[in-house]
């Protein structure tokens, strides 16, 4: 399969390194210069583009992607407020677009856990709920994608909080999540459900960046030929 790599920080070059070994072929890498007359001939070669960029340049970097018909992988955050015109474009496009918050397998059963335990804990209003994520000090976006989307998971599922408030004191119907970036680290996310008479804490830790490597990988092949909106449940048949 032929890829476009767009974004090639140290996630990129991880994407690199994996998709050269499961045989796959760099057709382009589209980095911070953007995107030049020769980038988007090679672009046009590729069955998927996977995109790893900033929150300032996403949106874009979809637009190019679906106007050349190439179906995108995304793993980037910090552009969520856009996520509904960027459906909306892509789907009158006839584009393909695939987006995760987190493309780690571990993650996404993190998710289904989260899910599942917010249920169960809604029918107690006396546990409060509180969640912590640490990222790399070169993380742009406060609080991480994976962040976000836990804690709307929760909101979904527990009538007893309707928002969430990031590095401030929340009301009793908020998530209080902090969000801190220390060093080299990859991601960790623990969230803990806390009572008067007890706590309970679940917690992923990331090890490194191939995992979440891994998955976008995964999905790209998923993605090849393929139109429409798709996410980590459509991969993992969740």
């Amino acid at each position: 399969m032929k890829i476009a790599i767009i974004g090639y920080g140290n996630m990129g070059k991880e994407l690199e390194s994996l998709a050269n070994e499961r045989g796959h072929e760099i057709v382009a890498i589209i980095d911070k210069e953007g995107f030049s007359e020769s980038s988007k001939e090679n672009l046009k070669k590729a069955h998927v583009a996977i995109e790893f960029s900033t929150p300032e340049t996403a949106f874009d970097n979809y637009l190019q992607c679906f106007d050349l018909g190439i179906p995108v992988v995304s793993g980037s955050t910090g552009w969520l407020a856009r996520m509904d015109e960027v459906k909306e474009i892509c789907v009158a496009k006839g584009a393909g677009f695939f987006y995760a918050s987190n493309f780690s397998l571990g993650v996404n059963l993190f998710f289904e856990v989260n899910r599942k335990l917010a249920r169960l804990i809604s029918t107690f209003p006396n546990y409060q709920i509180a969640m912590e994520e640490i990222h790399h000090i070169h993380k742009k976006d406060a609080p991480s994608g994976t962040a976000i989307s836990l804690a709307n998971d929760i909101i979904s599922e527990n009538k007893n909080k309707t928002g969430w408030v990031c590095n401030t004191t929340a009301k009793e119907n908020e998530i209080a999540i902090v969000a801190r970036r220390i060093d080299n680290v990859p991601g960790i996310h623990t969230i803990t459900y806390d009572s008067p008479v007890d706590c309970i804490e679940i917690s992923h830790r990331a090890k490194n960046r191939k995992g979440f490597a891994m998955g976008a990988i995964l999905a790209a092949e998923f993605m090849k030929g393929k139109k429409g909106i798709f996410g980590m449940k459509d991969l993992l048949e969740i």
